[in-house]
């Protein structure tokens, strides 16, 4: 009896033309690790090893400026003259290690920076040892990216409290990015460092228009009237879960409202104060046009302050757990005359009171926006007709809210040209009344997506607009 193996493929293969065999051996032979003295000779003389070579740094610069952003990576590693290259169109840059500053390679390999992030390398990552020790101790450590935090979870919230490094070290940092990034327009840092390192950014960064500072406090703000062409700026006093500070009181603001009196935006994130310091930045900082206000710690009445910034044109409250505990009387309250936008981020609106005195604050606006904010429902949202002059109304995430208390207000405003409604499950195409879609026809810009089912169909027969689509922009 005869057993027969099945042949591999190589056997099929092979079978049919055995020459092949031949060609196999020979490339096996030949494939093996090359070496630099197996290496052709580059073409002396005659012949040139790159072609751009003969390129001057100007034109090779124009070259690569029109490459995608996102291939430019891949094209700094084809040398060291391309590599050098790149690094003069990098703008922006996000730095994750502090030690790159000391060896002064900042300057060698981004020439060109205008907006330089210093805030990921100021936190001091804990070593291994450090880490076990935390973890043997009942903390947890929360790794982002290259940033590490001991949490402990003994303590009734979750909050880190994250280590920076030592403010002698940030303050040669600075120095350094003082004599090297002469050009920069845009630093974002840790607000740990004295005076003396903030003071040699001013001096030395002439051009820098816009400053962020972390873990802001009223002490670190003494040498802002430094610098003189600041027109942008963000104060972080305190991020939940990450770090707590000291914090940014009315005596700080009042320093900031007096150092910086060309300001056009400002960010007020994690910050105390009250009417006070609200109403010194509304004398002082004439040029405001814009006030972000995120997270704050404000005592009661601060609202009635925005009255003073007289040229206030945008305002916007970012996850605020409350707007206002007290907002005071409400005909003592004013208004903003030139204001054209408000705009609420994943707030709580459950104080119908201080909602109101919002909404008499802003009277005039034309841009009202709301977005993922709890406790908007009907009887809150009636609110909004105190503003009569509404131009443009974007809904998102606005659960609680129903198609009756939206009709109800978005008929009264007479002067509504585009109207974006999205993720407002109560909201139903069906409840739509013809009043209502008479409305939506004359609209200049529509977008109606209250839920994924959403088609507009029946509602708007008749109207003159197209069921197909669910945006509308009329020309």
């Amino acid at each position: 009896m005869h057993h027969h193996r099945l042949r591999s493929w190589p056997d099929l293969w092979f079978a049919a033309d055995n020459r092949l065999k031949h060609v196999l051996l020979k490339m096996g032979l030949g494939d093996q690790t090359l070496t630099l003295k197996d290496l052709p000779p580059r073409p002396v003389g005659g012949g040139v090893a790159d072609p751009t070579a003969t390129l001057s740094d100007e034109i090779l610069l124009r070259i690569l400026a029109a490459v995608p952003e996102s291939l430019r990576l891949p094209a700094s590693l084809v040398c060291k003259r391309w590599l050098r290259v790149v690094g003069r169109l990098r703008r922006s840059l996000t730095l994750l290690d502090w030690s790159i500053i000391g060896r002064r390679r900042l300057p060698l390999r981004f020439p060109d920076l205008t907006d330089l992030d210093l805030v990921p390398a100021s936190f001091a990552s804990p070593s291994a040892a450090a880490a076990a020790a935390a973890l043997c101790k009942g903390c947890v450590l929360l790794t982002v990216g290259p940033v590490s935090v001991a949490v402990d979870i003994g303590v009734d919230l979750p909050v880190g409290e994250c280590r920076f490094l030592e403010p002698a070290a940030i303050d040669r940092g600075l120095m350094t990015v003082a004599r090297d990034c002469p050009g920069l327009r845009k630093l974002s840092l840790v607000a740990v460092a004295s005076e003396a390192g903030l003071m040699s950014v001013a001096g030395g960064c002439n051009t820098l228009q816009e400053l962020e500072l972390h873990r802001c406090s009223d002490l670190s703000l003494r040498p802002i009237s430094a610098f003189n062409n600041l027109q942008i700026l963000r104060l972080v006093g305190s991020v939940e879960g990450l770090y707590r500070g000291p914090g940014v009181t009315d005596i700080g603001l009042t320093i900031l409202a007096h150092g910086c009196k060309r300001l056009v935006k400002l960010e007020l994130g994690g910050c105390e104060g009250s009417y006070d310091g609200i109403s010194a930045i509304g004398r002082c900082c004439m040029m405001l046009e814009e006030l972000t206000i995120s997270d704050h710690r404000m005592d009661a009445g601060w609202m009635a302050a925005l009255s003073f910034c007289v040229n206030l044109k945008k305002l916007r409250l970012q996850s605020c757990r409350r707007i206002d505990i007290d907002p005071g009387p409400l005909e003592h309250l004013g208004t903003c005359p030139t204001i054209e936008t408000l705009q609420m981020q994943r707030c709580q609106l459950r104080d119908k009171r201080s909602l109101q005195a919002l909404f008499m604050v802003c009277e005039a606006v034309r841009n009202l926006r709301f977005e993922n904010c709890w406790g908007l429902d009907n009887d809150m949202f009636g609110l909004a007709s105190i503003c009569r002059r509404v131009k443009f109304l974007s809904l998102e995430g606005c659960s609680l809210l129903t198609t009756e208390g939206f009709e109800s207000v978005a008929l009264s405003w007479v002067d509504l040209q585009r109207l974006a409604v999205v993720s407002c499950n109560n909201i139903k195409d069906d409840e739509v009344s013809p009043s209502l879609s008479s409305l939506f026809s004359v609209l200049k810009e529509f977008k109606w997506r209250p839920d994924t089912k959403s088609v507009l169909a029946m509602s708007l027969v008749g109207t003159g607009m197209g069921r197909g689509g669910r945006f509308f922009k009329r020309i």
